[in-house]
């Protein structure tokens, strides 16, 4: 973001959005034009940009005051032009370089309320546009896909089962044509507390592992709580629960997807650090201090940490750090 302040007026400041893109065989970031309005310096901002593949991206705003818009580009943001928001039509799988999203079915909530039913759409990297999936996995009214595909190429969602109204998850090895489920053993319901916020699923070299989000009973409250880390040996058809979280000991919480290695090497960054298990799960150390948020890119985990610096790893053991294109320019009079 670059803004332009006035002193003498105010109203005359403005903020203009960027995006960072690597080309390839470039050494460096380059900084690109945005779609996104100029926006006051006191206003916040709510979009969103998702990366469909080499060169292709969607961003989304969120809205706000304004209605909700979305704009593609298919050459690395040096073009774009807006797409329809809303899902057209279905698609029978996932293409290579989809991103999965869900959308609310009508009606609609109203301001102040949460969605009551979704669907799961899929964003192309054709053109940007939503498409419903044609068989998505039976998980409720309020599937919660993962992003994009893991390393081995499989596609995740979790949920409730509506037979036995279990905590559940769903995954998919032929880009969504087909589905198989499998429950998770979850620890038993908290009365008068959600039973599953979010599962977050992370494939490892050899073990899957399943984070399960939700309120926890005991203890100093927290913003990103794990009730449970699950692992599967058999890619995960069945699960054992490896950690149940307790009121003291650490991990307490998990900032997007846990890191798997191998021989049963399992990292959880928390809120406050990351903590590291070399037996699956069952026992973690306190790692370092400090704390990043973990989630699935096409090039592998992408860890964010301190503003502007990163790190990717294939192998969760070794991390590539680099520094993105944002560098902070300060207002400038005007």
């Amino acid at each position: 973001m670059q803004c332009v302040t006035d002193r003498a007026r105010p109203e005359n400041g403005f903020c203009r959005q960027q995006v960072a893109a690597l080309d390839g065989g470039a050494r460096s970031w380059a900084l690109r034009s945005s779609p996104l309005p100029e926006i006051p310096p006191s206003r916040g901002v709510s979009a969103g940009l998702t990366v469909l593949g080499p060169g292709r991206a969607v961003i989304e705003d969120g809205g706000g005051d304004e209605p909700e818009r979305t704009w593609f580009t298919a050459d690395a943001g040096r073009s774009w032009r807006a797409v329809e928001r809303r899902a057209v039509g279905t698609t029978p799988l996932i293409p290579a370089g989809a991103v999965l999203a869900t959308e609310c079915l009508p009606p609609s909530p109203g301001p102040t309320q949460e969605c009551a039913r979704e669907r799961i759409v899929v964003i192309s990297p054709e053109d940007g546009r939503r498409r419903a999936l044609a068989r998505p996995p039976r998980l409720g009214d309020l599937p919660q896909p993962a992003a994009v595909a893991e390393p081995d190429g499989s596609w995740w969602v979790s949920g409730r089962d509506p037979v036995s109204g279990r905590d559940a998850l769903a995954f998919s090895r032929d880009g969504g044509r087909s589905w198989t489920l499998s429950r998770l053993p979850s620890p038993p319901a908290v009365t008068g507390l959600p039973r599953l916020w979010a599962v977050h699923v992370a494939v490892g070299p050899d073990a899957v592992y399943a984070a399960e989000l939700g309120e926890l009973e005991g203890g100093e409250p927290v913003k990103n709580p794990m009730r449970a880390l699950h692992r599967s040996l058999d890619g995960g058809r069945t699960w054992t629960r490896m950690w149940t979280t307790g009121p003291a000991a650490e991990p307490r919480t998990v900032t997007g997807l846990p890191v798997p290695g191998p021989a049963g090497r399992v990292t959880v960054y928390g809120e406050r650090s990351p903590y590291e298990s070399a037996d699956g799960g069952r026992t973690f150390r306190q790692a370092a201090a400090g704390t990043s948020w973990i989630r699935r890119t096409g090039i592998g985990l992408l860890r964010e940490g301190d503003r502007c610096r990163y790190a990717t790893t294939r192998d969760g053991v070794r991390w590539s750090e680099f520094t993105l294109a944002c560098e902070d320019r300060g207002p400038t009079g005007g």
